[in-house]
C-alpha cells in the first residue's frame, strides 16, 4: 500500500480565523481523487476526538511532493 497524505484544514471553533492543517496518514490502494472523497469518517473522527476544531477543507497528496518542488525552487533561485 502506498502512504497517502490526507491534509486537513481545522479552525477553532471558539475562534473561526484561528486555523491550521493537520495531516492523517491514509494508507490505501487508491488514487488522491478517491482519497479525497473516502476521506469523510476519517475526518470526522479526528473532529470527534478534537471538539474544539472544525475541519474545513481537505486535500490528499503523496508524501513529501512539496519537499522536492521546494528544493527545486530553491536550487533555481541561487
Amino acid at each position: 500500500m502506498n502512504p497517502i497524505d490526507l491534509i486537513v484544514t481545522v479552525c477553532a471553533v471558539l475562534s473561526p480565523s484561528t486555523c491550521e492543517e493537520t495531516h492523517l496518514m491514509f494508507s490505501s490502494q487508491v488514487s488522491l481523487q478517491q482519497c479525497t472523497m473516502a476521506a469523510q469518517p476519517y475526518i470526522a473522527q479526528w473532529v470527534g476526538e478534537h471538539p474544539k476544531w472544525q475541519a474545513v477543507k481537505w486535500r490528499c497528496e503523496y508524501p513529501h511532493t512539496n519537499d522536492k518542488a521546494d528544493a527545486a525552487a530553491g536550487s533555481k533561485a541561487g
